[in-house]
């Protein structure tokens, strides 16, 4: 066992008497040692009742004679942090996280890890953390928090976002913004539509390393706690058995977990996560990059119509049959003679699952939409490669040409939707919000939230920074090359002509090479006094169509 390293031998009495005082007799010197890793903290709602998932794992570990030694992780909630300074930390931090995990458990000799996240970077950070360890792991996520009720109406996180919006256009009044405030956000997990927390959860599932059901089982469903305790048992079964986490996340099950994202039609912010994640498995050759997700997507059709794309909630999927229930339905796109942490493969998973709901999973045969919910777009604005959630976008502007009006900040589109500044037919352009550029690529669920609920439809976004998995309409980002690395993105001028054709994959300025060439010898990117982290991620991120990995 790993844990050897710090508990057997003469040499390894000063350790064992530290690991006395953290309460370990005789006999426990003899069990498998097992990392939990927490990410509690009492200020993200999808985390603030993980102690009692962490508690239920232990005993499940316990009762498999195995002793649990729980860490904690950082969590940033992504809603709290948009739109001010806050949310260039966010991206960041899943490279904190990531590497929380692998020194704890690297610094204590681990046997095997459980992960126990829910928000958007933590669930990415903590498997890249495993990931360099290749122990044997599992995860259960926290799940997902019940829909508020407004007027009868499911609402969400998003729906306040929308109703800033519509405030600031007259169409609602102060007080119904203050009740909606109230009720859409009723308690513990992450925000109940698909947004990315949700969406890793389920991509977590998809590939094996969770247990099945865990990934739609809501954060208040006493299930959830059952599932934590099963949890704790099946690492001790994974650690005997020494399976480790590279024997699960092979290329095939990255190539599930993409089919299974354009499925559900879930957040782009997984086509930044998956390949970060795939980059981190050492023992295999893999190759998850955009034309993967793109050549998958021409493939799965989307066959959930969940929010932000729908009214559906996490909720309505889990009733519906969860994940199984989608892996069914799409077995054929599937390979599924994988392993899975429960030591059956996906086959063996599938066999018994009946009573799929087929208004909330379609099936193949009568999808939502022909292609998967993410569409890669190329052209001279983005070479390298840019995303859009083509399940969220209306029919009538899968195509559109326009004329730019460009910002070099989030807070200053903002400031000209809230304004009125901002008309049908635009398309804004929010540039150096890049991984350099922000630095950090912060979500744009401000001004598209904003947009929506003016009941301005016309209008398309593009940015080198990134969308929320909250975020619908003709919204574009990842462009690569970001501003700050000179991408044409960079040079886009007030009135330049932009075509945007999602269906045939283009992003193009209409622009000839001599102007381009102009332009480009004129570039002053503007400048940001930079100091602590962001100073130091600024230096190592690479580009968002390589995952915003450091390098």
């Amino acid at each position: 066992m790993k844990s050897d390293n710090i508990k057997k031998g003469v040499k390894r009495a000063p350790h064992r008497s530290l690991l006395r005082a953290c309460g370990l007799k005789d006999d426990d010197f003899k069990k498998p040692f097992i990392g939990i890793a927490n990410s509690f903290t009492d200020i993200v709602p999808g985390h603030i009742h993980l102690r009692k998932i962490a508690d239920a794992v232990k005993e499940g570990v316990r009762e498999k004679n195995g002793y649990p030694f729980e860490f904690n992780t950082m969590a940033i909630c992504d809603g709290i942090a948009m739109n001010h300074e806050g949310m260039k930390y966010s991206l960041p931090s899943r490279e904190i996280i990531a590497a929380t995990v692998e020194s704890v458990a690297k610094g204590h000799s681990f046997d095997g890890l459980v992960l126990i996240p829910s928000c958007d970077k933590v669930v990415p950070g903590m498997l890249m953390g495993a990931a360099r360890l290749n122990i044997p792991t599992i995860v259960v996520t926290g799940g997902a928090m019940v829909p508020g009720i407004y007027k009868g109406e499911k609402v969400d996180l998003i729906s306040v976002y929308e109703a800033v919006g519509s405030y600031s256009s007259g169409l609602i009044s102060e007080k119904e913004l203050y009740e909606l405030e109230k009720c859409a956000c009723p308690g513990e997990g992450s925000c109940s539509g698909l947004f990315t927390a949700n969406t890793m959860a389920c991509l977590t599932e998809a590939m094996g390393i969770s247990l099945p059901y865990c990934g739609t089982t809501l954060a208040t469903d006493k299930k959830k706690v059952e599932i934590a305790i099963e949890t704790g048992k099946t690492i001790m079964d994974l650690v005997e058995k020494q399976i480790l986490l590279s024997d699960i996340l092979t290329d095939k099950a990255f190539n599930n977990c993409i089919a299974i994202d354009m499925a559900l039609g879930g957040s782009t912010n997984t086509t930044l996560h998956i390949p970060a994640i795939a980059n981190e498995i050492k023992t295999n050759d893999l190759e998850v990059d955009l034309d993967l997700f793109d050549k998958i997507s021409r493939e799965v059709p989307h066959i959930c119509s969940i929010s932000p794309a729908g009214n559906d909630t996490i909720l309505d999927l889990h009733n519906a049959g969860g994940i199984p229930g989608v892996l069914k339905t799409i077995e054929s796109k599937l390979y599924t003679n994988l392993i899975t942490v429960n030591g059956k493969t996906i086959e063996e998973n599938l066999k018994n699952v009946q009573d799929i709901d087929r208004k909330i999973i379609r099936s193949i045969d009568n999808p939502v939409h022909n292609e998967g919910g993410i569409a890669i777009l190329k052209g001279n604005l983005s070479p390298n490669g840019s995303v859009v959630k083509q399940a969220a976008v209306d029919e009538d502007m899968l195509y559109h040409k326009g004329h730019a009006k460009v910002f070099n900040s989030e807070e200053e589109v903002v400031e000209s939707i809230l304004n009125g500044w901002i008309e049908e037919g635009d398309i804004l352009v929010i540039r150096y919000e890049g991984p350099k550029g922000g630095p950090g690529m912060r979500e744009m669920l401000n001004p598209t939230s904003a947009l929506a609920g003016m009941s301005i439809k016309k209008v398309a976004l593009i940015t080198d920074g990134r969308f929320s998995g909250g975020t619908r309409g003709p919204c574009i980002g990842h462009i690569s090359p970001e501003a700050i690395e000179n991408g044409l993105i960079s040079i886009i001028e007030n009135g330049d002509l932009i075509e945007i054709d999602i269906k045939n994959r283009k992003l193009e300025l209409e622009l000839d090479d001599v102007e381009i060439k102009n332009r480009v010898s004129k570039l002053n990117h503007p400048k940001k006094e930079l100091s602590g982290w962001l100073n130091v991620y600024q230096k190592l991120v690479s580009s968002a169509d390589k995952g915003a990995i450091l390098k």
